[in-house]
């Protein structure tokens, strides 16, 4: 059954729904359910980069930025399943790889090599759920230590609270576009202060050479939406904003959305020094 500390962080989480406190709040509530040393969320559209949208990451945490949100997400195991099957649930890197994909499968093997083998992790799971037919929210669990896996009976307790965190997270997206979280799940573990530099980063990146209008397109850029979402959320046409964002290509001296993220990470790594 669960105890007093989970419903207090379960009430908690519940009174923060469609406001920026509510992942790290439901971060608290799966960290009384399950170990892990680190944690991202993501949210996913059909056909389009992920979207970022929490991360408690200490180390090698601009792979994240640089290699996995512009390129090694295709490749990632997890999201092949969720284009593949389309099916919720919480499955390990096991119940994802399959038996002797690391040695026949071109696509891990790319995925280890360009990312996954960087970040440190040792082992894997995720939780694929969906908000609605063509966006899904990825939470993604790793341990640190070579020492540490997610054993049977870890996963068996979570998926025993599954539906809650399911429902918590479709009533949160469902009416929240998204969006940037508040960092913060773990005084030990992570800082406010992420936030405030990731903040001061979007609002500054390419001040110097963009319009005020051009800053605002390229923050929405940096965050992962493109053309057609940002011209529904800034109200004008699809075709202003493709101008804009050639000209803020041009300003930035960039070609590609892969160099635009690196150069924003770049931006955001000095900024919080």
């Amino acid at each position: 059954m669960p105890n007093d500390a989970f419903n207090t962080q379960l009430a908690e989480t519940i009174s923060a729904l469609n406001s920026p406190s509510f992942t790290p709040k439901l971060m608290r509530v799966i960290a009384s359910l399950l170990s892990f040393d680190c944690a991202a969320v993501l949210g996913y559209r059909e056909g389009k980069h992920p979207i970022y949208l929490y991360d408690s990451i200490e180390n090698e945490r601009e792979l994240l930025f640089q290699r996995y949100l512009t390129t090694s997400f295709q490749n990632d195991p997890f999201y092949q399943k969720l284009n593949a099957n389309k099916e919720q649930g919480i499955f390990t890197l096991k119940d994802v790889i399959g038996k002797d994909v690391a040695r026949n499968d071109l696509d891990y093997q790319a995925y280890c090599e360009q990312f996954y083998h960087q970040t440190g992790w040792k082992d894997e799971l995720s939780m694929l759920i969906e908000i609605e037919p063509a966006r899904w929210v990825m939470l993604y669990f790793g341990f640190m230590q070579d020492d540490k896996r997610f054993t049977k009976p870890q996963v068996t307790k979570l998926k025993s609270y599954f539906a809650i965190i399911q429902s918590l997270c479709q009533q949160h997206w469902k009416q929240t576009e998204f969006t940037l979280a508040e960092p913060v799940f773990s005084p030990n573990a992570y800082s406010g202060q992420m936030l405030t530099a990731i903040e001061s980063a979007l609002a500054s990146f390419g001040q110097t050479v963009l319009t005020k209008r051009e800053q605002e397109i390229a923050a929405l850029i940096a965050q992962g939406y493109d053309s057609k979402e940002i011209a529904t959320q800034l109200d004008v046409v699809e075709g202003t904003v493709k101008n804009h964002r050639k000209r803020i290509y041009a300003q930035l001296n960039v070609a590609s959305l892969s160099e635009f993220f690196q150069l924003f990470l770049n931006h955001l790594i000095t900024q919080s020094r």
